[in-house]
């Protein structure tokens, strides 16, 4: 039987994905056509809303991926949406305690096992959750919240994480360093995949390196930034 992108997440198989902000059926497609295993659609910060979703996650799917939401906040209403809308997954920011992650579960399972409704026209028929460890409570909890029944795995944001700890964001920083490694093994203890965000490809590598498996590699719009400005440097030159 053909592994699914859930089966692979869960045996904690390496996965490279992408970050879109860009609100465009087109850019997913061509995010998903680099190779990618996935591309997540942030509707937390990006410019996507939940009427972009069903042209993005079939852009995405029809190009190779699978498509993640990472949604606005940890509400019912927003994880069924997005898994409604044809996302196989979602990212579950802010989740700072056991209970939380008990209640995001709950939104993306259905009766007995949770509470989502039924009838999303677009729905996966097996989605998987993933909760955000991006602060010093999460951290602190992080046992806990591994321990819940539906919590597929854990999604770092470093960026955010560094704030909340008071620290830089950068790998090498002596009090970020200690919070990942502690998210690691806590991660490798539990049997469970854990993700992070990079901020390039050799950050990327490091991560996978530490056992990470499920690694966002590339931003649309930072690849876009990036490679203009490279490209305008060297035609300056």
């Amino acid at each position: 039987m053909t592994a699914t992108f859930r089966s692979r997440l869960v045996t904690r198989e390496p996965l490279y994905g992408a970050w879109s902000v860009i609100p465009s059926p087109l850019s997913v497609r061509l995010l998903a056509a680099a190779g990618l295993n996935y591309v997540v659609i942030d509707l937390q910060h990006g410019g996507a809303t939940e009427a972009d979703l069903p042209a993005m996650t079939s852009a995405i799917r029809l190009a190779g991926a699978t498509p993640i939401a990472r949604v606005r906040h940890a509400h019912t209403a927003d994880i069924g949406r997005a898994l409604d809308l044809g996302c196989e997954g979602v990212i579950v920011p802010n989740i700072d305690s056991a209970a939380q992650a008990r209640q995001v579960a709950g939104a993306v399972r259905y009766p007995p096992a949770g509470y989502r409704s039924a009838g999303g026209v677009l729905a996966a028929e097996d989605p998987f959750c993933l909760v955000m460890a991006e602060s010093a409570g999460a951290v602190a909890d992080l046992d806990a919240t591994l321990a819940v029944d539906g919590v597929d795995g854990l999604y770092v944001g470093p960026g955010d994480l560094s704030l909340s700890l008071g620290c830089e964001l950068d790998p090498d920083d002596p009090v970020l360093n200690r919070a990942l490694q502690r998210v690691w093994a806590a991660c490798a203890a539990a049997g469970k995949p854990v993700g992070v965000h990079a901020t390039d490809g050799a950050v990327a590598r490091r991560y996978r390196d530490a056992g990470c498996t499920l690694i966002t590699t590339a931003v649309d719009a930072t690849a876009i930034t990036r490679d203009t400005a490279a490209q305008f440097s060297l035609a300056r030159a």
